[in-house]
Parts: C-alpha cells; sequence; structure tokens
C-alpha cells in the first residue's frame, strides 16, 4: 500500500510540474503559439512542424490534437491540414520522455531553487519573469515527481513475482499493448504512462522487449483524448479525430510486425546499458519513423477516414450552431481560446453589421423584407453575446498573462457595444416599418442627408472591427477622426431639419422619424468609437 500511495504522490507531482511548465511556455509563447497556427498552409510538412512544436510547447500531444479537433470543427482547420498536424503532435510529445530519461537531479534542483527566487521577486510590471520562473519550477518538480516514482518501484524489485509478471510480457506482446493503452487511458497522458514505464526500467523491472508493446500500446490510448472531444462536433470534426486514431494504430501494426526487432537493435547499440533512455528513445524513434513512413500516404488516410465515416447521398450537414469558433476543447489552451474568441465577436461584429444594412435598406427602401431580416438577425444576435459572455467568463478563469487578462476584461465591453449596435439596427427597422404603415414621405435634402451620415457611421463601425482585428490603433484612430465628423454632422443636419419644420416642408411624422433616427446612428457611432478606444489601450500597455 506504501509502495501504491507513493506511486501516485509521485505520479501526481510530475503531472503537476508537467502542466506548470507547458502553461509557462504557453503564456511565454502564447501570441507566437496563435500565429504558430495560422501559418498552416494546405503544405502537410509545415503541419507536421507546427503539431510538433506547439505539442513541446504545451507537453501534451492530447491538447495538440483535442485543438486540432476543436479547428476542424469550427471550419478553421481541413482534414489535410489537420493530418499534419496530427502526425507532428506524436513527435512534440516525445520531449517529456526524452527530458525524464535523463539524470538531472543536479540540475532540476537549481531550476526549481531559482525559479522560487524568480517568482518572488516578479511582478506584474515583469510577466516574462513570472513566466520563465513558473517553466523552471516546472521543470524541477517534474523530476521530483520522476525521483519520487523511481523510489516508491524500487522496493519491488525484491519481488520475484513482480519481475516475472514484468518479463512476461516480452512474450505476450499483444497484452503488453492493451495494458498500454489501458494505462494512457486511465491516465489521459501518454508522458505519464511514459514516465511510469521509464521509473520501472530505471529500477531493472522493465526489460526493453516488455516495454515497447506497452509503449505502442501509449501512443493509441493517447488518441481516447481526441474521440472523446469528437463527441457532439460534426462530421469533419470526428473524422480527425478518427485520423490520429488511423495514423496510430497502422503505425503500431508496422512496428509489431516488421520494425520491433530493428528498433530494439537501434536503441540498444545507442545506449547498451541504461534501460530508461532505451525506451525513451525508442518512443522518439516510433513516432519519428511513423510520421517519415506514412507522410507520403497522408491523402490516403484522409480518404480512409472520409470512406469510414461517408457522407451519406443528398445529406446536408446542417450547422445550427450560434457560435463557430467557441470551442471547451480550447479552454485548455488560453492563447488559442482568446485568438478564437477574438475571431467569434468579430463574427459577431459582422452580424451585427450586417443587420444595420438590412435596417437602413428597409428605411431607405421602404422594404418589410428588410426589417425582418434585421429583426431575424437581433435574435440570433442576443442568443450570441449570451454565449460568448458565457464563454468568457470560462476563459478568464484560466490562467493568463497580464496583456491578455487586460485584453479578455476589455472584451466584456466590447461584446456589449456590438450588441447594443444590433439593439439600434432593430429601432432603426421599427422606424422603417413605422414609415412603411403611415407612408410617411422623405424629402430628397433629408435623404441626402440621411445616406451621407449612414456612410460615415457604416465606415466607422467596419473600421472599428478592422481595428479589433488587426490590432491596429491606426485604423482605431481613424475611427475616432469619423466619429467627430458624424458628432458635427449630427449638430448640422439638426439645425437643417429644424428650418425645415419651420418652413413646413417636412412632416411631423417624418420630422420624428428624422430626429430619432439621427439619435440611433450617432449613438452607433459612439459604440465603434468604444471599441476603437479599447485597442488603443491595450496597445498602450503593451
Amino acid at each position: 500500500m506504501s509502495i501504491l500511495i507513493s506511486l501516485i504522490g509521485g505520479l501526481g507531482l510530475f503531472l503537476y510540474g508537467m502542466n506548470l511548465m507547458g502553461e509557462g511556455l504557453q503564456k511565454s509563447t502564447g501570441p507566437k503559439l496563435e500565429k504558430a497556427i495560422e501559418l498552416l498552409t494546405s503544405n502537410v510538412v509545415m503541419g507536421v512542424l507546427v503539431g510538433a512544436v506547439v505539442t513541446g510547447i504545451i507537453q501534451s500531444s492530447g491538447a495538440t490534437t483535442v485543438m486540432v479537433v476543436g479547428f476542424v470543427n469550427a471550419g478553421i482547420m481541413t482534414l489535410f491540414q489537420a493530418i499534419g498536424v496530427i502526425m507532428g503532435a506524436n513527435i512534440g510529445t516525445t520531449v517529456t520522455a526524452q527530458l525524464v530519461s535523463f539524470d538531472a537531479s543536479i540540475f532540476s534542483s537549481i531550476a526549481l531553487g531559482i525559479g522560487i527566487v524568480l517568482y518572488m521577486i516578479g511582478s506584474k510590471s515583469k510577466p516574462n519573469l513570472k513566466n520563465i520562473a513558473e517553466i523552471l519550477i516546472g521543470f524541477g518538480i517534474l523530476f521530483i515527481g520522476m525521483e519520487f516514482m523511481k523510489d516508491a518501484v524500487a522496493p519491488l524489485s525484491q519481488y520475484e513475482g513482480f519481475r516475472n509478471i514484468l518479463a512476461g510480457l516480452a512474450n505476450h506482446p499483444l497484452l503488453a499493448l492493451l495494458a498500454g493503452f489501458a494505462m494512457t487511458t486511465c491516465l489521459q497522458s501518454s508522458s505519464a504512462s511514459m514516465g511510469i514505464l521509464i521509473a520501472l526500467s530505471s529500477q531493472g523491472l522493465m526489460p526493453l522487449a516488455g516495454a515497447l508493446p506497452i509503449l505502442y500500446g501509449d501512443n493509441i490510448g493517447s488518441c481516447t483524448t481526441s474521440l472523446l472531444s469528437s463527441v457532439g462536433a460534426n462530421k469533419n470534426a470526428k473524422r480527425a479525430a478518427l485520423m490520429h486514431l488511423c495514423f496510430n494504430v497502422i503505425g503500431t501494426i508496422l512496428f509489431m510486425l516488421i520494425l520491433n526487432k530493428p528498433i530494439s537493435m537501434i536503441v540498444t547499440h545507442l545506449d547498451p546499458t541504461d534501460t530508461a533512455r532505451q525506451i525513451a528513445n525508442a518512443h522518439s524513434l516510433f513516432n519519428i519513423t511513423n510520421v517519415i513512413i506514412l507522410l507520403p500516404f497522408s491523402k490516403y488516410i484522409v480518404k480512409l477516414v472520409m470512406l469510414l465515416i461517408p457522407d451519406k447521398q443528398g445529406e446536408e450537414e446542417y450547422d445550427s450552431r450560434i457560435t463557430k469558433y467557441l470551442d471547451e476543447r480550447m479552454l485548455e489552451t488560453p492563447s488559442i481560446a482568446f485568438g478564437n474568441t477574438i475571431r467569434e465577436i468579430l463574427r459577431m461584429g459582422n452580424k451585427a453589421k450586417k443587420s444595420f444594412t438590412c435596417s437602413m435598406d428597409a428605411l431607405l427602401e421602404k422594404s418589410q423584407e428588410e426589417a425582418n431580416k434585421t429583426f431575424e438577425k437581433e435574435k440570433l444576435l442576443n442568443e450570441q453575446q449570451r454565449k460568448v459572455l458565457d464563454y468568457l467568463i470560462k476563459l478568464s478563469n484560466k490562467t493568463l498573462d497580464d496583456k491578455m487578462r487586460l485584453s479578455l476584461d476589455l472584451l466584456f465591453h466590447t461584446v456589449n457595444d456590438i450588441e447594443r449596435v444590433g439593439d439600434l439596427s432593430e429601432n432603426i427597422a421599427e422606424l422603417a416599418e413605422s414609415t412603411i404603415d403611415k407612408k410617411t414621405k422623405i424629402s430628397e435634402s433629408a435623404k441626402s442627408e440621411i445616406i451621407d451620415i449612414y456612410n460615415k457611421v457604416l465606415d466607422a463601425y467596419t473600421l472599428s472591427l478592422d481595428a479589433m482585428k488587426q490590432n491596429s490603433v491606426k485604423f482605431a484612430n481613424d475611427v475616432l477622426r469619423i466619429e467627430d465628423e458624424v458628432d458635427a454632422l449630427d449638430k448640422l443636419y439638426r439645425a437643417k431639419h429644424m428650418n425645415r419644420l419651420n418652413s413646413h416642408s417636412c412632416s411631423i411624422d417624418s420630422g420624428i422619424m428624422y430626429l430619432d433616427l439621427l439619435t440611433n446612428l450617432e449613438r452607433i457611432s459612439d459604440h465603434s468609437a468604444s471599441i476603437a478606444k479599447r485597442v488603443i489601450k491595450i496597445n498602450q500597455t503593451a
């Protein structure tokens, strides 16, 4: 029992250290991580490189493949792009096993000591210092956990029965493979499984012949995370998760039947006496070789999953989602989740823009159909706002750096500004309905003024979304300049309109409509300026 308790404690420290180091790396490279994903093209080799780098940073192939499933589900990534990232993720996950297979107890103690000192002297003004501290502390705890596991399993070397069971796995590779699969499925981490495997081998308990099929099973078990994450997702997302499984299963069959002896010979030649290093090297060689062999056949793997999950004839997958880019899976990688949240808010902003243009078309063309479109879009905007705010709250509970935290706090207000544009568009549509019902006439001079100020307001709102999308201070300043012009036009046109009323060249009904319209347009311009000011504020605190 004491062995089990010590092993669980060591495993807990190992996982905590790995997660802490991963979080520190993510916060240090957050924007770069998002740009790495954006670099993806149809070039599958680039996908492999990105997948390997991203997994090396976030310390989890499962998190990377779950991320890929989320991207495919959102339509950001195609299956042909996804296969490359999935292959790369398998390479990136070998980093942890390579690290812990070395005896780095002295370096880990030094890293832990330096990390704690840096964390204590770090401050809000030096966020990068704290990020580096987290990486070093995580690195130190990772190795302390590894040492705990090694010490925990050491007494097992005295039990002949336990040694015989592990040695017997070499004679029952299928059973060993199933054991590796079960272990990774339960722990939801192939790195943790590899850690246990290396701890056992370091005490002379796990021979290489028995470790290899367990290692192959670990790789198949790592697919369960992405498969579970695809439940409830669209058909392409399910295919992405299945590609991960197909890739690892095909690779396992190749190694079990053909390449098992060659890989054993190579790793034994590299480290004749160190079984822990042999296992770590076998893990790396398995994944790298698997990618090299199957990369030329990546298109056929995609075609295979298309056959396994086919499109039914005449079936069109209806996407009824209110939100497109918000995915619970992404919350485990906050920098990516934040980027997707921006995408969703911009999508919401463009929907509000369409609602605005429909409402003005309804007014200028006296179209009930366009007014109805505005009302429909406003209902969707309200629901989208609720979902986006709910997601922002969940994301705010994650570990974020100071700049991302500020940006996230400001996004709450931006979402409300966009929703208010939808509300004001609905007001304009109601004015249009009233104009249609009462057959209110708009003079040519009034119509010309309406079009003039409408175009400026539309420009301001469009630029505010562009400023947010590109994080552009220039665009934001352009919005503020246009806002000043809109305010000036609002005063000028109100004065002109009073002259028309006094000269009886305008009816009371059209006069009320005109003034209400100016109010709504000016408020939309105000909300555009608010969005722009937040872009400027974020850049000032960078």
